[in-house]
This record gives structure tokens, C-alpha cells and sequence, in this order.
């Protein structure tokens, strides 16, 4: 029997281009209704796309590549959930490193 591979799937951030694991990067996606979240589990169903910071959601948003990505336009009121969503993610995540 062949060997098993230890290459973890890479995600591209779509602000910033940097490829890294998907348990290193935050995953949008857009759901069957049409509506975009934050998927903190990375497992909901429906078009996904990644981001590694707050930084890199807002410049994807600024030069449309997230609306690119999910195929789906982004309202404003999406846009500070997911943000809201995200920023919550990232405290979590740093104070659980402390």
C-alpha cells in the first residue's frame, strides 16, 4: 500500500494572494439563499472563499474580489456582519494562543 500523503489542502487568501493551510485562513461563504457569513467551522455548504485578516476582507471588498469569488454582490450590512463575525474570530483565536 502507497504511502500517505501529509500535504494539507493550501487556500489562497483573496486579499492578499498568501496561500496557507485552511485551518490557518477564515472562510466566507455564500449559502443556497444567496446570503454571504462568516464560517467559522469551514464546513458550511455552499461557494467559499478565503481571508487571512480583517485587512485583507476589507481589500477584497474594495477592489471586488470577494464578490468575484462567492458570485454574489455584497451589501454593506453583509459586509459588517461578516467583519463583526471575523474580528470576534480573531480575538478568540489570539487569546487562545496567550
Amino acid at each position: 500500500m502507497a504511502g500517505v500523503s501529509s500535504v494539507r489542502s493550501q487556500r489562497s487568501c483573496i486579499g492578499c494572494d498568501r496561500q496557507d493551510s485552511k485551518k490557518e485562513l477564515y472562510r466566507l461563504v455564500r449559502t443556497a439563499e444567496g446570503d454571504v457569513q462568516f464560517d467559522p467551522t469551514g464546513r458550511l455548504p455552499g461557494r467559499g472563499a478565503y481571508v487571512c485578516s480583517l485587512d485583507c476582507l476589507m481589500a477584497a471588498r474594495k477592489n471586488r474580489r470577494l464578490e468575484r469569488a462567492l458570485r454574489v454582490t455584497v451589501d454593506d450590512r453583509s459586509l459588517d456582519r461578516i467583519a463583526q463575525d471575523l474580528s470576534r474570530a480573531a480575538c478568540a483565536a489570539t487569546s487562545s494562543e496567550e
